[in-house]
């Protein structure tokens, strides 16, 4: 009878499966290039890696804005089996500051650009404007806070993934399924 419930719980649609994996993805690409990029010193110029990784922090941001918007609009379906209310609580406080970083981390990271005088170059489409004046002590200060954030960032994804692969391997529910297409 539990287990029918469970089969009947229903998942993500296309479009929220989409724009979460598009966000992995993108994270995935984000940190390589942040690893690897050269050192930055005060008279270092966005090129290469530094401009493709601005470009994907934008992206970034802005498909953080397009999943927000789509789950406003589309609520986290209902889930019947037995997730202790803390648990429920906990995975709520962990989605909530995923956001709160995808949307932080690339403004910080744009601020600190603005400081340094640098142009956004949006993937040679579009010039993002400063929203810092050059030299601001906020936007260098920002900088660092990106990087630390940056660290907070893949604990929480750290801590996601753990609970995701819990409830597939210990508590064998439809927690995790509901995230993969079928």
């Amino acid at each position: 009878m539990l287990h029918e419930r469970i089969a009947r719980d229903p998942g993500y649609d296309g479009v929220a499966k989409s724009l979460h994996w598009l966000i992995v993805l993108l994270l995935v690409v984000q940190f390589a290039l942040a690893w690897t990029m050269p050192e930055i010193h005060r008279g270092t110029k966005p090129e290469t890696l530094i401009n493709l990784h601005l470009s994907v922090g934008t992206l970034i941001l802005l498909v953080a804005l397009a999943r927000l918007a789509w789950r406003l609009r589309h609520p986290v379906p209902l889930v019947t089996n037995n997730v202790p209310f803390w648990q429920q609580r906990v995975a709520q406080a962990n989605h909530a500051l995923l956001y709160l970083l995808l949307f932080l981390m690339p403004l910080f990271g744009w601020a600190n650009a603005s400081a340094r005088g640098w142009a956004i170059d949006f993937f040679g489409v579009a010039q993002l404007t400063r929203i810092l004046a050059e030299s601001s002590p906020l936007g260098r200060a920002l900088g660092d806070v990106h990087i630390w954030t940056s660290y907070v960032l893949l604990g929480l994804v750290g801590l996601h993934v753990a609970a995701a692969l819990f409830h597939r391997l210990w508590l064998r529910d439809r927690v995790l399924a509901r995230m993969l297409w079928r």
